[in-house]
C-alpha cells in the first residue's frame, strides 16, 4: 500500500517536516513492514513554459520533430549578465500540443526521476535547450505518448505565468511511503487504516474521515436490490450488506481534478475517468471497494446470487469467462430479452464488473455499489478465475461491513462537486449482518503468553486503543480467589480478532515488540542426526570435496519439460502431480525427476558465462500412483479420526529423495600442466560411484538405454539390497545426455548427467550395516604381492560383472583391484575386448607364499570364467 504523506497528514498529525523514511520507521514498530519510499526525487530548475511556436520538421528517418520556441519567463538562455527573458529553443518529438499551451519544461541542470539529468545538447540540427516533459518523465503516471499540457490537466492555473515553479505547482516534492500489509491487516489497505496505525505507533491524534461522512437516512424507494444467495459457503452469506446510490446528470466531459489524479498516481493507480477515478479514490482513502454502473444500461432490480450452470461473463479486462456455481454474481434482468429478474450477469461480486454496463464517455447517470462480500467466497472466485483485483485483494482480507454508507457518501459528494451530478434523495441499504463476536480473555493471559508483565489496566487500555469494546467482570467461587475476565468485542474493521491469542498479539504489538525479552530456548535432549541424515551429509560433503557445487532449484515444471527430456509417452515419469494453485501457470506440475529442474539451472549458468560446470542437487521428487487416490476433506469441527488420518496419509504420493548431477565443459582445465580433458560419460558414472561409496555401499554398473541419456553411452546403476533375499536393484542411471536433449535445453554437446534414487541407496547401505561403528584395523607390515590379469570377454559382458567375479574368487587375501586397460583390436576376436586388471594381495600377519598367491589368482580366474571371461593368450 502506497500512502502519500500529505494525504496521510489529513487524518493524523505528522511532525513538522517529517520525511517518508521517518514515517515508515514509525509504522514498522507496529508491524507494517517498509517496502520503499517514492517521490521527492525531482531536483533543479523545472518551470512552467508557454509554447510560442512549434514548427514541424520531417527527418530522413521518417520521423517528424517539432522545433519549439518556449517562453520560460525569467529562466531564458544565459546572456552576458545572466539569464534573460528570451524564449528557449527545444526539440520535441510529441505532437499533442501547440502554440499557447502551458507545458512543463525541465531546464539544463534539472534531474528527473530515474535519475535522468537534463542538459543542452545538439540534436536534429538544433541545440535543444531543455526538455518539454510528459507525465511519465515527471513521475506523474505512465502516459508517455504525449506532452503534459497543464491547461488540460485540471490543475488550478490562476496566477500561473511562464517561469512559475512547476515542482511546487504539481506537488513533485511530495513523498510516498510504501508498506507491506500482511493478510490479517486488510484495513491497512487504505489511508484511513495506515493513519490509525501511525497514531498507535506515535500517539499522534487520529481524525477518522468517516465521522464527517454521515449520509441521509436510507429509504425504501431507492434502487431495488435483492440478496438471493441460496448456496452460502460455510453457512455464511456471500453478501450481507449492499448500499446502492444513484447520481444523475453527470457531465461526461468533466475531468478528474488534478489533485485527485495526483493521489491516484502516487498510490500506484492510473487515472481513467471521473467516475472510475472517484471509486478508486474512495477505495484507497477508506478501504471500501466501490463499483460504478452506467444506470441507463441497467434494467430491473439488482440481484446478488450464485452462478448457474452454463453462464458466462465478459469482464472489464475483455476476457470471456465460464462461471462456476460457487461464483457470487451481481445481476439484473437486462433489456427484456434475458427474461426473468436477475437473469443477466453484471459482474463477479467483489472481484470485477462486466463489460456490458461499465461507465463510458457517454455515461450521465451512475449507480454506485458499496457492498460487503464474504472473504472466503471472494478469494475463491478470484483464484478460480486467476483474476486478482484491488477489490478482491481487500475483500478477501476483510472489509469493514459498517463502512459502505460512508464510502458511498464520499463518492456521491465527489461526483456532484466535480461532475455536476445530482444524487437521488432515495437510496438503498440492505443489511443482513451477523452479530459481532465477543471474545473472552483472561487478563493474565498476555503475560503468560508473551513473558512481559502487563497489568489488567494496561491490557484493557491497549485493546480499547485498538478499537475494541471491553467489559470487565469478576467471578467468585467458594474456596477460590476472585477472578477477573474481560469480554472483548473487536471493532468492525478487525475481522481477524477471533480468539484470545489474537488479542494478546495486539497487546504485544502496541505495547512494543522491543519490550519482549530475548531468551534462547533450551533445546530438548535428543539423539542427534539419524543414520540417514548422517549418510546424506556424507554424500553432500564428499561431492563438494570433489569440486561439485550444490544448487537448489524450484521443484515445479511444465508438461513440456517431459518432451525436452525425450521421455517416451508411456514413461511413468510423465505422470506428474498437477497443482491446483501453482506459483506460475507455466510450471503447474511437481517434478518427477531432479534432472528436469537441475538441467534448467545448468543451462542458466552456462548462458551467463560459466563455461565449465559441475553441479549437483539433493531433493525430493513426487511420484503419484497410476490410479488417483482421494481422501476427501475432513471436517473442522473436531480432530480427524484415525481412519481419516490414515486415508490422508494414503493419498499423499510417494516423494523419494533423489540425487542428480550435471557435468559440462572441461573436467580438467587446460593449462601449463597439459591440454586438459572434457567431461565424459564415465565422469558421471564416477560421481555416482563416489556418492554411493560415501553412503556406505558399493555400486554395480551395466549398460542400458534410458531417456534422457544417449543410447550406448548410458549406464544402469545398481546396488545390492540387504535382507533375507539380497538382489541387485536399479537405483539410477548415468552417462552422456542425448544430443536432442542438449539442443532442446541449450546445453553444450556431450553434457553428462547422473540421477540416483538416494533413498534406495541409503536403505541398501543401512541394511548392509553402513552406519555401524567401524573397528580400525592395523596396517600390515608385510610385503604386497602383485598379479596382473588380461582377460578376454564378449562386449555384452559388463566389466563390473567381471570385476565382481574376480573379487569373489580371489578371497580374503585380495587387498585391491583396478581396471587399468581396455583394448579392442586385431589381437582380440571380433565382438570381444580385453580387460586388464591389477590385483594386489597381502596378508595382515605374514608374508604370502608363492603358492598362496597362485591359489588366490587361480580362484579369481575360475570365477571370471564363470561369467564369460577367459585369460588372454
Amino acid at each position: 500500500m502506497r500512502v502519500p504523506l500529505p494525504w496521510l497528514g489529513e487524518h493524523v498529525r505528522l511532525p513538522e517536516g517529517a520525511s517518508a523514511a521517518e514515517v515508515a520507521a514509525d509504522l514498522v514498530r507496529v508491524g507494517l513492514e517498509e517496502e520503499g519510499v517514492h517521490g521527492g526525487d525531482v531536483t533543479g530548475p523545472l518551470v512552467v513554459g508557454r509554447v510560442l511556436s512549434a514548427e514541424p520538421e520531417p527527418q530522413k528517418n521518417g520521423k517528424t520533430i517539432n522545433w519549439c520556441s518556449v517562453d520560460v519567463g525569467a529562466h531564458g538562455p544565459d546572456g552576458p549578465d545572466g539569464p534573460t527573458r528570451e524564449p528557449r529553443g527545444i526539440v520535441c518529438g510529441a505532437h499533442n500540443f501547440g502554440p499557447g499551451d502551458l507545458v512543463v519544461v525541465a531546464l539544463p541542470g534539472a534531474v528527473l526521476p530515474g535519475p535522468f539529468p537534463i542538459a543542452s545538447r545538439r540534436t536534429y540540427g538544433h541545440v535543444s535547450d531543455g526538455m518539454i516533459c510528459s507525465a511519465r518523465e515527471l513521475g506523474l503516471g505512465e502516459d508517455h505518448d504525449g506532452i503534459l499540457v497543464l491547461t488540460r490537466l485540471g490543475v488550478d492555473l490562476d496566477g500561473v505565468e511562464p517561469g512559475h515553479d512547476a515542482v511546487e505547482l504539481l506537488g513533485l516534492r511530495q513523498e510516498t511511503v510504501e508498506v507491506n500489509v500482511t493478510p490479517d491487516r486488510g484495513y491497512c489497505l487504505s489511508v484511513r487504516g495506515v493513519a490509525r496505525e501511525y497514531a498507535h505507533a506515535t500517539g499522534a491524534a487520529f481524525r477518522d474521515p468517516v465521522d464527517d461522512l454521515v449520509p441521509p437516512a436510507a429509504t425504501e424507494a431507492g434502487w431495488p436490490v435483492r440478496l438471493a444467495d441460496d448456496a452460502p459457503l460455510r453457512g455464511r452469506a456471500g453478501c450481507d450488506r449492499f448500499v446502492a446510490r444513484v447520481v444523475r446528470g453527470i457531465d461526461p466531459t468533466a475531468p478528474t481534478p488534478f489533485w485527485l489524479q495526483r493521489r491516484l498516481v502516487q498510490a500506484g493507480m492510473r487515472p481513467i475517468s471521473l467516475a472510475v477515478d472517484v471509486t478508486n479514490y474512495v477505495m484507497l482513502a477508506l478501504g471500501q471497494p466501490l463499483h460504478a454502473y452506467d444506470a441507463a444500461l441497467l434494467s430491473g432490480p439488482v440481484v446478488v446470487r450464485r452462478a448457474r450452470a452454463g453462464e458466462r461473463l465478459t469482464t472489464l479486462d475483455g476476457v470471456d469467462r465460464a462461471l462456476d456455481p460457487e461464483d457470487l454474481l451481481i445481476t439484473d434482468s437486462g433489456d427484456g430479452s434475458y427474461g426473468a429478474e436477475g437473469s443477466r450477469v453484471l459482474g463477479l461480486a467483489g472481484v470485477m464488473g462486466g463489460a456490458d454496463t461499465e461507465v463510458s464517455g457517454a455515461t450521465r447517470d451512475v449507480l454506485l455499489e458499496a457492498a460487503h462480500f464474504d472473504a472466503v467466497s471472494t478469494g475463491r472466485t478470484a483464484r478460480r478465475h486467476r483474476l486478482a483485483s484491488e477489490a478482491s485483494r481487500r475483500f478477501e482480507r476483510g472489509v469493514d461491513p459498517l463502512l459502505a454508507p460512508a464510502a458511498a457518501e464520499l463518492a456521491v459528494r465527489l461526483l456532484t462537486e466535480h461532475g455536476g451530478g445530482t444524487p437521488d434523495p432515495a437510496w438503498t441499504d440492505l443489511r443482513e449482518l451477523p452479530e459481532p463476536t465477543v471474545v473472552s480473555l483472561d487478563p493474565t493471559y498476555p503475560e503468560r503468553l508473551v513473558g512481559v508483565a502487563y497489568s489488567a489496566d494496561e491490557v484493557v487500555a491497549t485493546l480499547e486503543q485498538v478499537g475494541c469494546t471491553v467489559e470487565r467482570w469478576w467471578t467468585e467461587l467458594t474456596g477460590t480467589p476472585r477472578r477477573e475476565t474481560l469480554a472483548v468485542t473487536p471493532p468492525s474493521w478487525r475481522p481477524d480478532l477471533t480468539g484470545p491469542a489474537d488479542l494478546v498479539e495486539e497487546v504485544a504489538r502496541l505495547r512494543g515488540y522491543a519490550d519482549i525479552p530475548e531468551r534462547v530456548p533450551t533445546p530438548p535432549p535428543g539423539a542427534g542426526l539419524t543414520a540417514a541424515q548422517r549418510a546424506v551429509r556424507r554424500v553432500r560433503e564428499h561431492l563438494v570435496s570433489r569440486g561439485l557445487v550444490e544448487v537448489l532449484s524450484y521443484p515445479f515444471v511444465s508438461a513440456a519439460s517431459h518432451d525436452a527430456l525425450g521421455l517416451p509417452e508411456d514413461d511413468p515419469r510423465r505422470r506428474a502431480l498437477r497443482l491446483l494453485n501453482p506459483l506460475s501457470d507455466e510450471q503447474p506440475e511437481m517434478r518427477t525427476n531432479v534432472l528436469a529442474t537441475l538441467l534448467d539451472t545448468a543451462s542458466r549458468n552456462l548462458g551467463r558465462g560459466e563455461g565449465d560446470l559441475a553441479v549437483f542437487e539433493v531433493g525430493a521428487v513426487v511420484r503419484p500412483s497410476a490410479e488417483p487416490v482421494s481422501a476427501g476433506v475432513p471436517g473442522v469441527a473436531q480432530r480427524p479420526s484415525a481412519t481419516e488420518l490414515a486415508a490422508l496419509d494414503a493419498a499423499v504420493p510417494s516423494q523419494p529423495r533423489h540425487l542428480a548431477a550435471v557435468l559440462a565443459g572441461a573436467a580438467e582445465p587446460a593449462g601449463w600442466q597439459g591440454p586438459g580433458r572434457a567431461a565424459a560419460w564415465d565422469d558421471a558414472v564416477d560421481v555416482a560411484r563416489q556418492a554411493v561409496a560415501a553412503a556406505g555401499t558399493t555400486l554395480t554398473v551395466r549398460p542400458a538405454e534410458q531417456a534422457p541419456w544417449h543410447p550406448g553411452r548410458c549406464a544402469e546403476l545398481l546396488v545390492t539390497a540387504g535382507g533375507p533375499d539380497p538382489r541387485p536393484a536399479v537405483v539410477g542411471h548415468a552417462g552422456e545426455l542425448h544430443p536432442r536433449v542438449c539442443q532442446a535445453l541449450g546445453l553444450p554437446a556431450r553434457t553428462c548427467a547422473v540421477e540416483l534414487d538416494l533413498d534406495a541407496v541409503l536403505d541398501a547401505a543401512l541394511d548392509a550395516g553402513a552406519d555401524r561403528v567401524v573397528q580400525a584395523q592395523p596396517l600390515s607390515r608385510h610385503p604386497l604381492a602383485k598379479e596382473d590379469l588380461a582377460l578376454v570377454a564378449a562386449l555384452d559382458v559388463p566389466a563390473a560383472a567381471v570385476e565382481a567375479a574376480l573379487v569373489a574368487g580371489a578371497g580374503d587375501l585380495l587387498e585391491g583391484i583396478r581396471l587399468f586397460d581396455v583394448y579392442t583390436g586385431p589381437q582380440v576376436a571380433e565382438g570381444h575386448r580385453s580387460l586388464a586388471y591389477a590385483l594386489r594381495f597381502r596378508a595382515p600377519d605374514r608374508t604370502l607364499t608363492a603358492e598362496e598367491v597362485t591359489a588366490a589368482r587361480d580362484g579369481a580366474l575360475r570365477a571370471a570364467e564363470a561369467v564369460g571371461a577367459r585369460l588372454r593368450s
